[in-house]
């Protein structure tokens, strides 16, 4: 079968971990680094298009125009994305539809994270300085994208980071398991110890020592509770400095460049969607929409079964995404045979910000060609189990052209709840987390609470012995009053 030279292909790959903390090296030192590694000189100089990965630790006019001039491809076009893990991936479907269509010839995704260095220099006083770029550089296309994580409900009680609201649903998916509290821990404290083995075993983990259930569950002075019922362990590490680059370019331009064969892997298909925006307005906590459907039709469009995968990485920012995504997807959570993730996670591998699927994406290229005939499927996450994208990937050539598809349409027609602003009366509680503070005590709780008419609100104890009894005793579907600012007592 002879394969259309438009034929989008991954053909570069490339990821730098930097251990020795340093001022001098920037997020667009590694982007540098990774590229490099991802492929030769002849090939970084025939790119046309670089897309940047929304960074954190430092600003930039146009990191894509410094990144594309150290690499001597001073005219490609450049791109910096919004914010959300899912990102990576959504530039890989957008890449491969470009190449496909004509637009784009040589496609360069990148990002880099230097949070370590900057975050332990600011701990001691100094100033952790980039490059600048003059204010006459202009804004590359989509550096003003956004989108609003938080409404009116989350910012009254001030629900506002991921460290909240996955642990609410991790107590979601503990009460629909029906499991008690102490089971369900030592369960997702098995499962983050299975990460903690595939991060091992991944040359490129920030964390490759492997760490037994009981000490990721178990709060210890090493391993304090963040939020319950998550320890520091069972949460991204962002405090890593990485990078991660990837290239994409057709077939036809893959054998001019002379890239060979063996680094040749084929994205079959992809799909993107959302969740509702607000948490509050889910149908479920302990489920995802956007995931089955967008999970669904990118197997659809591979004109693959869930069986016929023989690699995964679920996004695993915490225990809660992978378990919710591999519920929607059909996958056990405890098949040794067929892990949920070729890198290690979040928690393990690193989390560098929105860049870790660029990471898993380039792990998994690395994997596939390591086992020639295999098939991987990538999914990512934005938000709150918010945005959605998805990747299979194999080193056989497809039968048909790369398929994507925006599954919106569908997910939008899905239920959901209305979601109360300012709401007070007395409900019941749904679902809950109790954060913790330095010293070990549990500082307030965030509650989901039902009303009376089946809508839902947002509300937070802050009284600290009725905090603390969330995390003693099992509240859920216990009364409690809310009163015009969100504040919750137990009744």
């Amino acid at each position: 079968m002879s394969l259309n030279p438009r034929t989008p292909v991954l053909v570069g790959y490339g990821q730098v971990n930097q251990r020795q903390e340093s001022a001098a090296t920037e997020p667009v030192d590694l982007m540098e680094q990774a590229a490099r590694v991802s492929a030769a000189p002849r090939v970084l100089e025939a790119v046309d298009a670089v897309r940047i990965v929304n960074l954190l630790s430092w600003r930039y006019r146009d990191a894509g125009l410094l990144l594309a001039q150290r690499i001597g491809a001073p005219d490609a076009a450049t791109r910096y994305t919004s914010i959300g893990g899912n990102v990576p991936q959504s530039l890989v479907n957008q890449a491969c539809l470009d190449i496909q269509q004509g637009r784009n010839e040589v496609v360069l995704i990148a990002g880099g994270e230097t949070w370590r260095s900057r975050t332990r220099m600011r701990a001691r006083g100094e100033k952790w300085v980039g490059t600048k770029q003059d204010e006459s550089v202009p804004l590359p296309t989509g550096a003003d994208e956004e989108f609003a994580l938080a409404g009116p409900a989350e910012t009254r009680i001030g629900l506002d980071r991921p460290a909240y609201v996955y642990p609410m649903f991790e107590q979601a998916l503990r009460l629909a398991s029906g499991e008690s509290a102490d089971a369900h821990r030592q369960r997702i404290g098995a499962l983050w110890a299975q990460f903690s083995e595939a991060a091992q075993d991944n040359p490129h983990a920030w964390t490759r020592t492997a760490v037994p259930a009981e000490q990721i569950w178990r709060q210890g002075p090493s391993n304090r509770m963040i939020s319950w019922p998550y320890t520091k362990l069972m949460n991204s590490n962002n405090m890593v400095d990485q990078g991660a680059a990837l290239i994409l370019t057709s077939v036809a331009k893959a054998q001019h460049l002379r890239i060979p064969r063996e680094r040749w892997v084929f994205p079959y298909a992809g799909t993107d969607a959302h969740d509702t925006y607000l948490i509050g307005q889910r149908a479920s906590f302990s489920g995802s929409p956007g995931i089955r459907i967008g999970g669904e039709r990118v197997l659809e469009l591979a004109q693959r079964g869930i069986d016929d995968i023989d690699l995964i990485d679920i996004y695993s920012c915490f225990p809660s995404a992978v378990q919710v995504g591999a519920n929607e997807l059909g996958l056990p959570t405890d098949d040794p045979r067929r892990p949920l993730t070729v890198t290690g996670g979040l928690t393990f591998a690193g989390g560098p910000w929105n860049n870790y699927v660029s990471h898993s994406i380039a792990t998994m290229a690395e994997r596939l060609t390591g086992a020639p005939g295999s098939v991987g499927l990538i999914t990512a996450n934005g938000g709150y189990l918010t945005k959605h994208s998805f990747g299979i990937y194999g080193t056989e050539p497809p039968t048909d052209e790369f398929r994507w598809e925006d599954v919106q349409s569908a997910v939008d027609a899905e239920p959901t709840v209305f979601a109360e602003d300012a709401w007070a009366g007395t409900g019941t509680v749904e679902t809950w987390t109790t954060p913790f503070t330095r010293e070990d005590t549990a500082e307030k709780a965030f509650l989901a609470v039902r009303t009376p008419i089946g809508s839902r609100a947002l509300a937070v104890i802050t009284d600290p012995s009725q905090a603390a009894a969330t995390v003693t005793e099992d509240i859920a579907g216990a009364t409690v009053a809310v009163d015009a600012e969100g504040i919750a007592t137990l009744e």
